[in-house]
């Protein structure tokens, strides 16, 4: 047997601008989901569609076992995770020699399969690679690692990715003259973001923007803004909703030493905080158990 892990991610900036070729940056957090993988002559069907439509998409059959740190459809990119780590840990125990590029482009296909057709290659590229990728142009890079203490706030409002990029595209298609120009400063945003990484202070600025061009093309949600008021009371830099919005997860950029308060301050406004940072590693193997 193989077992490997993935890493979640959030968009530091550029949420749904990506969308319609408009820069955006996304990170590799440390949260991971764990896929172990087993050859097996009659496995059970596979419970996730990810899971079985990976091995679809590679040929092969095994006995699946995932555990995840992270909560599902909350913006966090646990479907490309557990997609990511799936064919990794099938790739290690089937021989397959898949290389990274590889094994990212196959799970942007199953993720497109499944999500039938709505799904971003970002998630799976960051998952796959890990670190900070800046998307722009129609590819994807990594640009160089900076050490941002971050905390996560989870809403626990389930929300529809697909409905929320619809949204978005029923908004540009009646409001171009609005909305596009937001598309274009969210994606202004994003390359001025990148070239302040290293200033904590104008960066969480930067997001604070970004939250507010967000919550303006209809994205946001009440449990979002309440989270992201006591993230930014209790000394955060900046903090934003990070995903499709509609719910799922808030971002806040701490200083070093207020992470804890932070995240004390997301939970009593009823969300539930975790504190993270940036995983460079992307997917990798672990001991079997």
């Amino acid at each position: 047997m193989a077992t490997w892990s993935a890493p979640g991610k959030v968009f530091l900036f550029g949420e749904h601008a990506v969308v319609y070729d408009r820069p955006g940056l996304a990170m590799a957090i440390k949260p991971r989901v764990q896929v172990t993988v087993r050859r097996h002559r009659r496995p059970a069907p596979a419970k996730s569609p990810y899971i079985a439509q990976c091995f679809r998409e590679i040929g092969v059959t095994g006995s699946v076992y995932v555990s995840s740190q992270m909560p599902s459809s909350a913006g966090l990119g646990s479907s490309a995770a557990v997609t990511v780590a799936t064919l990794a840990a099938a790739n290690d125990e089937f021989e397959l020699e898949l290389g990274r590029e590889e094994i990212a482009e196959i799970a942007h296909r199953v993720e497109k399969t499944v999500q039938k057709g709505r799904a971003s290659a970002t998630d799976t590229f960051v998952s796959t690679m890990g670190g900070l990728v800046l998307i722009m142009e129609g590819s994807r890079r990594r640009v160089p690692p900076v050490n941002l203490n971050l905390v996560i706030g989870n809403t626990q409002v389930s929300h529809s990715t697909s409905r929320m990029v619809e949204l978005v595209a029923e908004q540009l298609r009646l409001r171009p003259g609005v909305v596009g120009p937001v598309m274009d400063a969210i994606g202004s945003l994003t390359l001025e973001g990148v070239r302040t990484l290293d200033d904590p202070r104008s960066l969480g600025r930067l997001m604070d923007i970004n939250h507010a061009l967000l919550d303006a093309i209809g994205v946001g949600h009440p449990s979002l803004s309440r989270l992201v008021l006591a993230a930014r009371s209790a000394g955060a830099f900046g903090a934003k909703l990070t995903g499709a919005g509609g719910g799922g997860c808030m971002v806040a950029l701490s200083p070093k030493s207020g992470k804890t308060r932070i995240a004390g301050a997301i939970d009593s406004a009823g969300g539930r905080a975790f504190i993270t940072n940036l995983d460079t590693v992307g997917t990798r193997k672990e001991n079997d158990a």
